[in-house]
């Protein structure tokens, strides 16, 4: 890598506002917003909107569209195939 053209990375905390939680990772992403973390450290803080925690896919609370009932109800509407 070439030196001095990469952003710094480090610690950030990423708070989840839907869920109410945080998690500790690294990244290049900084802020302004600082937060205590539970080892006693202050690392800056991102808030984002959905994480693993609320994402619907994660949470399994994902609804599966019914193609095949549009499909009928299409047919029904405007007739089947002759």
């Amino acid at each position: 890598m070439k030196p001095g053209i990469h952003p710094p990375y480090g610690p950030v905390v990423f708070r989840d506002k839907a869920a109410n939680h945080a998690f500790l990772t690294r990244s290049t992403m900084t802020s302004d917003k600082t937060v205590d973390w539970e080892d006693g450290n202050t690392y800056p803080v991102v808030d984002v909107e959905i994480s693993n925690v609320s994402h619907p896919f994660y949470t399994g609370t994902a609804r599966v569209l019914d193609t095949a009932g549009r499909v009928e109800r299409f047919e029904r509407r405007y007739g089947g195939r002759k």
